[in-house]
């Protein structure tokens, strides 16, 4: 492949253009670009490092396939992410309907949230990670891919709705109804809020509610490279 330099500031939607006309190596740029923040998403919406990595690898399947349907009516990043999290969804639904339980192995979980971390790194960042992903995991599929989108990657409700290719009053309504769900389970993960601290803010990226934390640490490790384009499906 060749050296992702050599695209230079070639735009993305360029880049799938040039992939559409037989450019070898075009998407592969795409997916260098854009794969850890894909990745991100996929983890935390769906909580197991097995179950993402196939979404992620559905996802850039069915966008390398369907590349040719892009009309640039978005940007190339929203419609990737789309399709991401469209292949979530669909893993979440395929394993509700399987009745299968949430990840409880605390070992595992520490070891999918922060797989660089050293044993040193403080026990309470690893156990607020995994509360709160066993508390994500009691959601319906589309409230958890909403608030992963909002809450914990810092979407714009009006960019999250183009994600999710929903209006963004559906993303509001989700949010909401995720967070009182989540409410009782994450009180207690939250500092308690001083007066002026609880005047502060603009929550211009919330609806009406408390927000689920942030996860903290550094960005979760995407897949090797050469996983990245494999398997096949997912949804466009």
């Amino acid at each position: 492949m060749a050296d992702g330099n050599a695209y230079g500031d070639t735009s993305d939607q360029d880049l799938l253009a040039r992939h559409v006309e037989g450019d070898p190596d075009a998407f592969g740029e795409i997916v260098r670009r854009h794969r850890d923040r894909l990745w991100a998403v996929a983890l935390r919406t769906l909580g197991d490092r097995e179950e993402a990595a196939d979404a992620v690898q559905d996802a850039l399947v069915s966008a390398y396939r369907a590349a040719h349907t892009f009309r640039g009516q978005s940007a190339v990043t929203t419609w990737l992410h789309r399709i991401t999290v469209n292949a979530c969804l669909d893993r979440a639904r395929k394993a509700a309907s399987r009745k299968t339980s949430p990840v409880d192995d605390t070992e595992r979980l520490e070891q999918l949230l922060e797989p660089h971390e050293s044993a040193s790194a403080p026990a309470e960042r690893n156990d607020l990670h995994r509360q709160l992903i066993e508390a994500l995991g009691t959601l319906p599929p589309d409230q958890r891919a909403a608030l992963v989108l909002v809450d914990m990657q810092g979407y714009p409700v009006a960019e999250a709705a183009r994600v999710l290719d929903v209006p963004t009053g559906t993303v509001k309504s989700r949010c909401a109804r995720g967070r009182a769900r989540l409410l009782p389970l994450l009180t207690h993960l939250r500092p308690e809020k001083t007066g002026d601290d609880k005047e502060s803010g603009d929550g211009r990226n919330r609806a009406e509610g408390t927000s689920v934390p942030p996860a903290a640490g550094p960005t979760d490790a995407g897949p090797n490279d050469s996983a990245a384009v494999k398997g096949g499906g997912g949804r466009t």
